[in-house]
C-alpha cells in the first residue's frame, strides 16, 4: 500500500506541484484558461513535465483518430482516408512531440511579431497546456462519428458529407481557442479574439491546402 501511494504521488508530482489533480486542473482550465495558464506559468514547470503534459495530449489524439478512421470510419470519409491509415496514424503519434515543439516556436516567433512579451518557454507551456486541455473534446467527436457511424443504415443522411464530415474536425476548434487563451495569457495580449481569429484562419487555410495537395494525388 505504501509502495503504490509513493508511486502515486511520483506520478501527480510529474504534473503538479500542488494537491490539485490534473483533471481537477483540466476542469478548472476550461472556465478559466488564461487564469490556469497563468497559474502553470508561476510554477515554473520542467521540460520533463511539459513533455509530460504533450506525451498525454499525443494519446488522447491517437486514441480519437483510431477510432474515427479504422474503428468507425463514416462512409462519406473513406476517400479521404489512406489505406495505410495505421502507419500514418503511429507516424502522428511519433511526430506529433517534435511538431508541437516547432508549432510553439512559429506561434512564439507570430507573438513577437505582434509585441508579444513572452518568452519561447512560456508559449511551450501554454501550448502544450492547452494541448492537453482540448484533447477530451477530439475524444468527444470521436465517440460523435461512432454513434453516427452506427446510424448510417437507418439514417440515410449521415452519410452526406456536410454532416458527416464536421465531426472529424471538430476537436480543432477547443483546440486553437485554448492555445488563443493561453497564448494571450503568456504574451500579455488583452483580448484573446484576435489571437482566437488569427489562428483560425491559418487553421483553415492549412486544412484547405492539405485538401488541395491531396486532390491533386500528393498522398
Amino acid at each position: 500500500m505504501t509502495m503504490q501511494s509513493d508511486a502515486f504521488r511520483g506520478y501527480n508530482g510529474i504534473f503538479s506541484t500542488n494537491r490539485s489533480s490534473m483533471l481537477e486542473r483540466i476542469f478548472d482550465a476550461w472556465g478559466d484558461m488564461r487564469a490556469s495558464s497563468r497559474r502553470l506559468i508561476a510554477e515554473k514547470p520542467s521540460e520533463g513535465r511539459l513533455v509530460f503534459m504533450v506525451l498525454l495530449s499525443d494519446l488522447v489524439f491517437f486514441l480519437s483518430w483510431c477510432i474515427k478512421t479504422v474503428v468507425a470510419p463514416m462512409s462519406s470519409a473513406a476517400d479521404l482516408i489512406p489505406i495505410e491509415i495505421s502507419i500514418w496514424l503511429v507516424f502522428a503519434l511519433m511526430a506529433r512531440t517534435a511538431f508541437m515543439y516547432m508549432f510553439s516556436f512559429v506561434v512564439f516567433a507570430v507573438a513577437k511579431l505582434f509585441k508579444g512579451q513572452g518568452s519561447w518557454y512560456k508559449t511551450r507551456i501554454c501550448v502544450f497546456w492547452a494541448a492537453l486541455v482540448s484533447a477530451p473534446f477530439g475524444f468527444i467527436a470521436a465517440l460523435v462519428t461512432v454513434s453516427m457511424y452506427g446510424l448510417e443504415d437507418y439514417m440515410p443522411v449521415f452519410k452526406e458529407e456536410w454532416i458527416s464530415l464536421p465531426p472529424y474536425w471538430l476537436g480543432l476548434i477547443p483546440f486553437i481557442w485554448f492555445i488563443s487563451a493561453g497564448i494571450s495569457e503568456a504574451h500579455k495580449f488583452k483580448n484573446s479574439s484576435p489571437v482566437f481569429m488569427v489562428m483560425t484562419l491559418l487553421s483553415l487555410v492549412g486544412l484547405l491546402g492539405v485538401f488541395y495537395v491531396r486532390a491533386n494525388g500528393a498522398f
